[in-house]
Order: C-alpha cells, then sequence, then structure tokens
C-alpha cells in the first residue's frame, strides 16, 4: 500500500505542474500582448497575476501542512524543501509576464519600430525551459534538468543581439529611444525567465544528485 506521504507528495508536484502551467499561459499571453500589438491580451496578464501569487500562497500552505503532517525525513524532505523554493521561481516568471505586459501597453500607443524577429523565438525557449524544469522535476530527472541549464547561454546570446540591434536604431535616431528602450526591458525580462527556470533546474540537479551547480557558471547573478 502506497505512503500517505508518497501520495501527498505526488498532489504538491501536481500543484506545481499547475501553477507552471498557469504561468506559462501569462507568458505567452504577454508575448502575444507585445507582438500582435493586443491591449486585451496585457490587460488579462496584469489582471491574471493575483492568482498566480494566490497559488504561490497555497504551494506554501500545502508545504507547512506536509512538514507538520507527515514529518518527511531525508529524501522526502528534500523534496518538499525544494518545491518551496521553485514555487517563487514560478512566481517571478508570473511577475515578467506582468512587466512585459505592461510594456508592451506603452508600445502599442505608438508606431511599430521594427518587425518581431529574435523576440518572439527567444520568448518560446525561455517559456520552454520553464516547462522542461518543471517537468524535470516532477520526474526526478537531472540529466533533463541540466540541458535547462546548458540552454541559458542561448537565451544570453538572443538578449545580446537585441541590445545590439536596438542601440544602433537609438543611436541613428534619437526618436525612436523610448520604444527602444521598451522593448529592452521587454527582452531583459525574457532573459531573467530563462533564468528563473535555470534556477529552477539547479534545484532539481542538486535534489537527485546531491550536487550543488550554482555558481559554476560564470554569467552568475540571477535571482
Amino acid at each position: 500500500m502506497e505512503r500517505r506521504i508518497e501520495q501527498e507528495l505526488e498532489g504538491l508536484k501536481g500543484l506545481l505542474l499547475t501553477m507552471a502551467g498557469e504561468v506559462e499561459r501569462q507568458l505567452a499571453l504577454a508575448v502575444r500582448a507585445v507582438v500582435e500589438r493586443d491591449d486585451a491580451a496585457a490587460s488579462a496578464v496584469i489582471a491574471g497575476d493575483v492568482g498566480i501569487d494566490q497559488r504561490e500562497i497555497e504551494v506554501d500552505r500545502r508545504i507547512i501542512e506536509l512538514i507538520v503532517r507527515e514529518r518527511p525525513l531525508a529524501r522526502d524532505l528534500r523534496l518538499v524543501i525544494t518545491a518551496g523554493k521553485i514555487a517563487p521561481d514560478l512566481e517571478r516568471v508570473a511577475d515578467h509576464a506582468v512587466n512585459i505586459a505592461e510594456q508592451a501597453l506603452l508600445l502599442n500607443r505608438q508606431p511599430p519600430l521594427k518587425p518581431f524577429v529574435i523576440m518572439p523565438r527567444m520568448a518560446r525557449l525561455a517559456s520552454a525551459m520553464v516547462r522542461d524544469a518543471i517537468s524535470a522535476f516532477v520526474a526526478g530527472d537531472a540529466a533533463a534538468a541540466r540541458r535547462v541549464v546548458a540552454q541559458d547561454d542561448e537565451v544570453d546570446a538572443m538578449h545580446e543581439e537585441i541590445f545590439r540591434e536596438l542601440l544602433t536604431y537609438m543611436m541613428e535616431d534619437a526618436r525612436t529611444i523610448p520604444r527602444a528602450l521598451a522593448l529592452l526591458l521587454i527582452a531583459r525580462s525574457l532573459e531573467r525567465v530563462a533564468d528563473q527556470a535555470t534556477n529552477i533546474s539547479e534545484q532539481v540537479v542538486y535534489l537527485v544528485e546531491g550536487e550543488d551547480i550554482r555558481h559554476q557558471r560564470p554569467e552568475g547573478g540571477r535571482d
């Protein structure tokens, strides 16, 4: 007969999966607000952030109840602690989605600066990293988590490319500066989303393998 704590742990994983799905939808809406100049999508993201905050509180409550009621030991306790670290990372992803949506509302009131090419790809990769990081946690798959960590360099490279391109716009025409700065903030938010996915993945590697791989990469400085 399955131990009750195993059922509780599966429930906790399911709750994080649900939260991750909601966060991913928020991020997709935010990017749509930018690319399709969709004010309604941007407003939906901003309004939906309260629900993500409540989901984080729900995860915290479930963790406290599980610790008090089941008193997990060893690896079960590490899993619970890891879940408690993952939920804030997901909440921060949702915050970045709000930041993107807010910039979209500003950009949508001005003529488009340029066609979107790199940014949608950057958004898809960052979103996939979050999804894959959570899947790695649920499956206890350290190899998958390490693959997510490795993808962060690709997102960083896209961020650098966008920065250089927008800097050129600003240097050539000062009238583009407000729009270019808004786009830079959006790109920075997407880069931070990838950082949160990396944080989650590093926690998964530690949970599964017992190896702390944080701060082993030169970029460092992530949330």
